[in-house]
């Protein structure tokens, strides 16, 4: 998916550091409001990155120069049902549109994995993406867990 000044593509090894860079510029604005176990989980290591590319599909929106602006990462969970989490856009970029199409591009990655419904995972100190998420189309499920001593609340969406 092509839009002005980006371009959205699944990530390779060599993205991943991008990944993570982007992850922690996105998420410091939030660190003092997240656990440390929270905020580890939510901006993982390299090495952690690396496994998460093994178990899901990360995208990226690739600006005009190469560099990760943004992105998500999906995966089917189970039948007919997709999750995302990891999405972040570097904040010089926030509100540019690059949110909506990383969203519309992970869930068309789930659907044409045959996923009906998808979920993902949020904490209270992101509620601008919340407002983004309910804008997109998903609601809270009244599903809460514990995330690393937070409250982590599933949202999901009919495909």
């Amino acid at each position: 998916m092509f839009s002005a000044g980006y371009r959205i593509e699944r990530a390779c090894a060599a993205d991943l550091p991008g990944v993570v860079g982007c992850l922690a510029e996105a998420f410091e604005a939030y660190r003092t409001r997240y656990t440390e176990g929270g905020f580890a989980d939510t901006v993982p290591t390299l090495e952690a990155c690396e496994r998460r590319s093994r178990e899901m599909t990360i995208l990226v929106a690739r600006d005009d120069a190469g560099a990760v602006a943004g992105t998500i990462a999906c995966q089917k969970a189970g039948p007919g049902e997709g999750h995302l989490r990891g999405m972040a856009v570097r904040p010089a970029l926030q509100g540019a549109g690059v949110a909506n199409d990383l969203l519309a591009s992970a869930e068309a990655e789930l659907k044409s994995l045959g996923c009906l419904r998808v979920t993902l995972d949020t904490t209270i100190p992101l509620e601008r993406a919340i407002r983004f998420y309910e804008r997109n189309g998903y609601a809270a499920t009244g599903v809460v867990t514990d995330f690393f001593g937070m409250p982590l609340f599933e949202y999901a969406k009919d495909l």
